[in-house]
């Protein structure tokens, strides 16, 4: 039984279809008066079908008061560790400290080379991944002077920190490569795989690796949350699969995952009203009382 000793917490993953804006934020909305403690969207700025991620996330923070919000995972080759680390801080200040970052290395890089942005391989993506990390961090801190980061992808060059967050903002990377489960161990606030890309059987090997990377960096691997992108069926009888059967079926393999591997956040991706509300009503509060009681 692994046991990183934090709060679990339960969220939604939704679309920012173009089509329907007033949607998305509406299922944010949703989201918070069902009782979810999280908000996140995905980021594709290539994507013309798509709402811009950070427009949308100030807009979904204007209309809610209690959810923490979070781009799932932010596109970091097109949009720069300098304006990540300024977007976020800034909206974590407008919204009163209810911001943390996902970020991942890239993908889909002919996307991203159409509109602008570089074309790497996997080894130079984990490289400019670590320097951004380092650039947000510096333009985030409090020490005094001008922040300098020499990088071969990233430079900072003298620059002027700030703004800086309202609240002790979070890295969350999503990781599934060895190198990079690597890096979240050494560099990152939490590890945010997607159960489509890792599943259930994966994730205690995946999480070790993080564990042996916060350990060689000197940290504390229960400092790491550990997230996960969900998705299933609500079903009146279950087939055995994963997530796939009534709302106490679904509590129990996520609880199970709380367990054995320290998962403490889940995030539905659903676009159902219905899902988000019986996932925050029925399957949270279930969640929640299993692992309590085997806790105790």
């Amino acid at each position: 039984m692994t046991d990183y000793g934090q709060e679990l917490r339960f969220g939604s993953f939704l679309t920012p279809s173009a089509a329907d804006p007033t949607g998305v934020v509406d299922l944010a909305v949703v989201s918070e008066r069902a009782g979810l403690d999280l908000v996140t969207i995905q980021d594709h700025p290539y994507q013309p079908r798509f709402l811009d991620t950070w427009t949308l996330l100030g807009w979904i923070a204007a209309r809610t008061t209690t959810v923490t919000i979070a781009p799932d995972v932010a596109n970091l080759p097109l949009r720069g560790p300098v304006i990540l680390a300024r977007s976020a801080a800034s909206l974590d200040r407008l919204s009163g400290g209810r911001v943390e970052l996902g970020l991942g290395s890239g993908a889909f890089w002919d996307a991203v080379a159409a509109n602008g942005g570089p074309h790497r391989s996997p080894g130079e993506a984990v490289d400019a991944l670590i320097e951004a990390i380092e650039v947000i961090r510096a333009l985030w801190s409090d020490e005094k002077g001008a922040a300098r980061v020499d990088g071969t992808y990233y430079r900072l060059t003298g620059a002027k920190r700030g703004p800086f967050p309202a609240h002790a903002l979070g890295i969350w990377l999503g990781a599934y490569g060895k190198r990079m489960l690597d890096v979240t161990g050494r560099f990152a606030d939490g590890w945010l795989p997607s159960s489509f890309a890792a599943g259930p059987e994966k994730l205690g090997e995946m999480s070790a690796r993080v564990d042996e990377g916060a350990h060689r960096a000197g940290r504390d691997p229960a400092a790491i949350r550990r997230l996960y992108n969900i998705s299933g069926t609500f079903a009146e009888t279950a087939d055995g699969s994963f997530l796939h059967g009534p709302p106490e079926v679904w509590a129990e393999q996520l609880a199970e995952l709380t367990l054995r591997h320290g998962t403490s956040t889940f995030v539905l991706g659903s676009d159902e009203r219905s899902d988000l509300e019986r996932f925050a009503g029925e399957v949270a509060p279930r969640v929640r009382e299993l692992v309590a009681a085997e806790r105790r």
